[in-house]
């Protein structure tokens, strides 16, 4: 399921490099933390969140077919001004 998550993500974002994936395998469900540069985050989550549902909709096709629970989560990203410097050119 990680690796699904990091080939959608790297092909939706304009820093590949940035993008992350943190598993959390529990007893009934696991948790995965999705971490993206912040100039991509409007990316992933999408105009009224749809980009982001649509990623949870695929994983959670996925997971039903391996008899799993899943939750993914957006970490929000830290803004440094190298990272703004970078969104804004």
């Amino acid at each position: 399921m990680k690796n699904l998550l990091e080939f959608i993500l790297i092909h939706l974002v304009n820093f590949p490099d940035d993008v992350g994936v943190e598993e959390t395998v529990g007893d009934r469900e696991d948790v995965y933390t999705i971490s993206v540069n912040a100039a991509d985050i409007g990316r992933i989550i999408g105009k009224a969140g749809n980009t982001i549902q649509s990623i949870r909709s695929i994983a959670k096709v996925r997971a039903m077919k391996e008899h799993r629970l899943i939750r993914i989560l957006v970490k929000e990203p830290e803004v440094s001004e190298q990272s703004l410097e970078t969104s804004l050119e």
